[in-house]
């Protein structure tokens, strides 16, 4: 059975953007959704059939993904997605949980009632693919609700800063999705309420904690997985 799974669903990718940079951009979202799982063994050749392209910009990519860390490139084995471990989780969780406790205060103090009327519906999308077990779009709905709410705080320095971990976020919570669900979209409702009520103090207070469990989620999960390993 081949190392990597086949990904024609995706089809080959879109060539108006420079290729090497849209391959790049490929790999790093089947990182991120999990089609492309962490540990495992990346083939040029095969990877290079399943987008439509030739070896050297998949190489090139590889090489960039590397950089970025999300491969591991292996001597005389080849490269490798990346698997996080529980203290890069936490660092990056930290600093995501800092800008999004800002944003929530934000959002709280500038969210007109159609704002929170989004915010509901993202919440309600968000529930719905819980319902479903749809891991992908759980993660999708997630991001969607915390980048409204960094939309509602009217803050262009979060705006700036928040995507630049929100690859990564999804990437984490990717394996939690589903099992974290159900608590995570009850924080989400309280959040939304406290913003809807203009209380930017217990919008901000809910948000630390909701971060913080994720954060503590994940690194459990982390941990039982390397237990099982070892």
């Amino acid at each position: 059975m081949p190392d990597t799974p086949a990904v024609a669903a995706r089809g080959p990718i879109p060539r108006p953007a420079p290729l090497r940079q849209a391959v790049y951009d490929t790999l790093t979202e089947l990182i991120i959704n999990g089609s492309l799982k962490p540990g495992q063994h990346l083939v040029e050749a095969d990877l290079a059939e399943n987008l439509g392209v030739s070896r050297q910009p998949i190489r090139e990519a590889l090489q960039r993904l590397h950089t970025a860390g999300w491969v591991d490139l292996r001597p005389a084995q080849g490269a490798f997605v990346h698997s996080p471990t529980a203290e890069e989780c936490a660092q990056l969780l930290s600093v995501r949980a800092i800008l999004e406790t800002h944003s929530a205060r934000g959002a709280a103090e500038h969210a007109a009632p159609a704002d929170v009327a989004r915010l509901w519906e993202l919440q309600r999308i968000g529930l719905t693919a819980l319902t479903a077990g749809d891991a992908r779009a759980i993660v999708e709905a997630n991001a969607a609700l915390h980048a409204h709410i960094t939309h509602l705080s009217r803050n262009a320095v979060l705006a700036e800063l928040i995507p630049q971990v929100d690859r990564r976020v999804r990437w984490y919570y990717m394996p939690i999705a589903r099992p974290r669900g159900t608590d995570a979209w009850s924080e989400h409702a309280r959040i939304i309420e406290a913003i809807a009520d203009g209380d930017p103090d217990r919008a901000e207070e809910l948000m630390r904690r909701h971060t913080a469990n994720t954060t503590d989620f994940y690194c459990e999960q982390i941990a039982a997985l390397a237990d099982r390993s070892a």
